[in-house]
């Protein structure tokens, strides 16, 4: 018998498809779950619209899968494993992992539609096919590296650290030392003027002659 599917049926069809399936099975599971409406002489024409309406309810979901399409193949996701020779890593990175990987990035993706073919097994740049919507793909940009920079980069940051903590140290010490000199350098007198000590002098004569005079 031929009935039209109201959904994606695996190894069947998509939703809007018609396609032949045994009469049993369409009569006594299809169709009551409502996963699929006979096709007959009778309802044709209904079936039609029934198409119409599915294929623009799909084209709606396919435009709004876009978004994440485009911010699938916008992500890398990095990875740290050890590795040995000929960087052969110890392990792997797999598909569960990209599952993973990609939760903590926001995305909720089925392990199934991630197209890894085998696990990744070595250091590198790989590109991996998401299947977002039907045939529509998105491909997603993995990284493996080794661990060990993971901490050479954290030795190095903190070597970098140490070493601006050290310099504003000197710096500290040096600003405090001249400050201790000013502290200590004896503040110079200020000199009388001139005037001032040209009459200081001119007394001190007038006081010579009337001391003189009294004697």
């Amino acid at each position: 018998m031929k009935v039209i599917l109201k959904q994606d049926m695996e190894n069947l069809g998509r939703r809007g498809d018609i396609v032949d399936v045994a009469p049993g099975y369409g009569r006594n599971y299809l169709i009551p779950k409502r996963f699929a409406l006979e096709v007959t002489s009778s309802n044709i024409k209904m079936i039609e619209i029934e198409r119409q309406a599915l294929r623009k309810k799909l084209e709606k979901e396919r435009t709004s899968y876009q978004d994440i399409i485009q911010k699938l193949t916008q992500t890398t996701l990095s990875f740290r494993r050890k590795s040995g020779e000929k960087d052969v890593i110890f392990g792997s990175v797999s598909s569960s992992d990209i599952k993973d990987a990609l939760h903590e990035a926001g995305f909720e993706i089925d392990k199934k539609k991630i197209l890894l073919e085998e696990p990744i097994k070595r250091l590198g740049n790989y590109t991996v096919p998401i299947k977002v919507f039907h045939d529509d793909l998105a491909e997603v940009k993995v990284e493996v590296v080794k661990e060990e920079e993971e901490i050479k980069d954290v030795k190095e940051e903190e070597t970098k650290v140490v070493k601006e903590e050290e310099e504003t140290e000197v710096v500290k010490e040096e600003e405090e030392t001249e400050e201790k000199k000013e502290e200590k350098a004896p503040e110079k007198e200020e000199e009388e003027p001139e005037e001032v000590k040209a009459e200081a002098k001119e007394e001190e004569e007038r006081r010579e002659e009337v001391k003189g005079e009294s004697e």
